[in-house]
């Protein structure tokens, strides 16, 4: 007992009918891969973003600010020389070329370079006052303890 068909159909239609709803699936298998893949590029930049923002906020000392005395921002003298444009940099690399080449040709210069250099530091750097650094009340104790303490360890081994 074989199975009847109702309606007749051709081998031609099954195999286009068939390629139609496998051309249907692929489809929709590969929607369904770039939906997913769409979704997790996105979910990546959302977490990279929120890692992001909670470095920022680990940095964040804006609430310190209310502790803070309130300091006035310092005055600027000269504003105007500070202004670097094509022709105050034209003046200063003329300025600064005109004195590389008086040092240059300076006796001194040609007879010892850094000696030179070291004297000109000297007489124009400002003098740092360098006061002997205080130590610690605890660096004090601690460095006598020890200091009492090895001279004990060495005379109990001299009386053993």
């Amino acid at each position: 007992m074989g199975k009847t068909r109702s309606r007749s159909i051709s081998d031609g239609d099954l195999k286009t009918r068939a390629d139609r709803k496998f051309d249907k699936k692929v489809q929709f298998y590969e929607t369904i891969r770039n939906a997913v893949a769409q979704k997790s590029i996105t979910k990546e930049k959302k977490q990279r973003k929120r890692s992001r923002q909670k470095k920022l906020m680990a940095y964040d000392l804006s609430s310190l600010s209310d502790f803070l005395p309130e300091m006035k921002a310092p005055k600027e003298s000269r504003p105007a020389e500070f202004k670097l444009n094509s022709k105050t940099r034209n003046n200063l690399v003329l300025k600064e070329s005109n004195q590389l080449k008086t040092v240059i040709n300076h006796p001194t210069f040609q007879s010892d370079p850094l000696g030179a250099i070291y004297q000109h530091l000297q007489s124009t750097q400002p003098a740092m006052d360098e006061k002997p650094k205080r130590k610690d009340r605890k660096t004090r104790k601690m460095k006598a303890k020890g200091k009492k303490s090895k001279a004990l360890c060495g005379t109990q081994s001299m009386e053993i």
